[in-house]
């Protein structure tokens, strides 16, 4: 652990021209706008004013969206070896100063909550923290503290770190690290197993030569699986995106897996077969902000292994037809019919923010296929495409301001009685 530091404001960059921050980039970038220029802008300012550390980190957003991620990772060190504070102020008048701790690393490494609080009254300062960069002895003022890192293994020493941090802390916390920390696959399925409605696969961490015995036939599948069975879901560990992830319906799949993909480590789960009668898959992914439940997105294809991006939403009125009725009735449809699930999950997870992908089982079940603190929830798709979206989406970011403001007066879901909250 390096030395420590106070922070303060006047390192926040306002000497600068202004962070534009992931969410402005994003947004250019889904939009289908060539970042190129801005790029070659943010070069020349760092060039120019090599103290320049909002351009820095803006250029590093930049390659990671180029898919560059060595170039971003190091454009992102050099910026927080200038400065671990950064600022998106709000517009207009501020009404909440919220800061998030964040850890260095790439976009999936924490909550994107600048998507959150866009175009709104509240200020979002992050501060990085790692055990390799200063310490912080007091954090900026604020009025709402929200720990950003989303769980990983390399983001468990930074949780511990803020953990520690935080014991003589008395300001409105949302999100406790200790409760992110319990979010990997197999922690989430521990917490979830034997909740009432729901059906989570069982996740199993192994090495590579674990698999290798599998794939060899050295190992029985139910000597991993409790349930054990082929097929099976292998993904590496703390992949997103499905990357890495394959189902595999033999050892020899596991065997011709292996030969493809260097992780050394993985998760193991069965293979849950989550069509309709249709023969479509359909995965939902819903946000849970102070023990209430609040529809997302839903998607719909053909393949098991489901993405809103490659699902063809918005190339078929039929798909975007069912979601946007999927939201209209969400609350008097999917979330009463899953209330006891979503209930469970709320209070076993105890985090004020989290987001579920999910889908339904033939029996009517919520079957879970992650829980995280850090799913991106946004409002990037095209209005002319997706004229549903935007209201639901308003009512997310309005529950989520309403979050921060509970919080800033002690009135937050875990310290109430949950029964009604998911209902």
């Amino acid at each position: 652990m390096k030395n420590t530091k106070p922070i303060s404001h006047s390192e926040a960059g306002e000497a600068h021209a202004p962070l534009m921050g992931n969410a402005a980039l994003m947004s250019m970038a889904y939009a289908g706008i060539d970042l190129a220029p801005l790029g070659v802008e943010l070069v020349e300012r760092a060039t120019a004013d090599p103290s320049d550390a909002n351009a820095l980190m803006d250029l590093a957003t930049i390659m990671q969206l180029d898919l560059a991620p060595d170039v971003a990772m190091d454009l992102q060190a050099q910026a927080l070896q200038i400065r671990q504070h950064y600022i998106l102020p709000a517009a207009g008048k501020e009404r909440i100063r919220l800061l998030a701790l964040m850890a260095p690393g790439e976009l999936m490494a924490n909550a994107p909550l600048e998507f959150l609080v866009q175009d709104s009254d509240i200020t979002l300062e992050m501060l990085y923290v790692s055990t390799e960069l200063p310490v912080p002895t007091t954090l900026p003022e604020h009025d709402v503290l929200f720990i950003a890192v989303n769980e990983s293994d390399a983001n468990r020493p930074i949780l511990e770190l803020i953990a520690t941090l935080l014991e003589s802390s008395s300001r409105p916390l949302i999100n406790a690290p200790q409760s992110i920390a319990a979010l990997s696959r197999a922690g989430s399925w521990a917490l979830l197993r034997s909740a009432p409605g729901i059906v989570m696969p069982d996740s199993v961490r192994v090495k590579r030569e674990v698999l290798k015995q599998l794939g060899g036939g050295q190992l029985a599948i139910d000597a991993l699986l409790s349930n054990g069975g082929f097929p099976i879901i292998v993904r590496p560990l703390d992949s997103h995106a499905g990357r890495g992830l394959r189902k595999l319906d033999d050892p020899e799949a596991v065997a011709g897996y292996l030969k493809s993909i260097i992780d050394n480590e993985f998760y193991v789960s069965p293979f849950i077969d989550y069509r309709s009668d249709d023969g479509l898959y359909r995965k939902y992914r819903v946000v849970l902000i102070d023990g209430r439940a609040y529809a997302c997105h839903m998607a719909l294809s053909t393949k098991w292994m489901v993405h809103y991006l490659n699902a063809g939403m918005a190339d078929s009125a039929v798909k975007r037809a069912e979601e946007a009725q999927w939201m209209a009735s969400f609350d008097q449809d999917f979330a009463r019919r899953h209330a006891s699930a979503l209930r469970s999950i709320a209070a076993r997870m105890r985090l004020e923010y989290l987001v579920i992908d999910c889908a339904e089982t033939d029996s009517g079940e919520l079957l879970v296929f992650e829980v995280d603190s850090g799913a991106v929830v946004h409002a990037m798709d095209p209005v002319e495409v997706f004229p549903y979206k935007t209201p639901q989406m308003r009512k997310i970011f309005a529950a989520f301001r309403e979050l921060l403001l509970k919080a800033q007066h002690g009135r937050l879901f875990r310290e109430q009685d949950s029964h009604d909250h998911c209902a």
